[in-house]
């Protein structure tokens, strides 16, 4: 069994709306917020961070805009917008779902009988 955990399908997307839910943040911000609150169980590599950027980009629910990093560097500035803020609510609650249904068979003792 592998060490490192991979992401669902979705879940990328998911953490980046959670990620910009506490204020607009740069790329490399959003990386490194989500491996801390994870424990450093979760990294997000560049190469699926700024591609799913710019997929919730494209969809309306972040918008980008160019500023200056803390290390006085150009970078771009996401923020989460209304559409993406009602994807936050709705898809943490279908995750959540099957968060809960997962735990649920996996602390099951024995099989049901139906």
């Amino acid at each position: 069994m592998a060490t490192d955990l991979e992401f669902k399908r979705g879940a990328i997307e998911l953490l980046i709306l959670k990620t910009l839910s506490w204020g607009p943040m740069h790329g490399y911000g959003v990386a490194r917020w989500i491996q801390s609150i994870t424990d450093d169980a979760l990294r997000v590599e560049e190469g699926s961070l700024y591609p799913a950027l710019n997929r919730l980009e494209d969809k309306g629910m972040v918008e980008g805009e160019w500023g200056v990093s803390e290390n006085n560097r150009r970078a771009k500035f996401y923020s989460l917008t209304t559409r993406g803020r009602q994807a936050l609510h709705a898809e943490a609650e279908s995750w959540n779902r099957f968060a809960e249904a997962i735990a649920k068979a996996l602390g099951a003792s024995r099989p049901q009988t139906a």
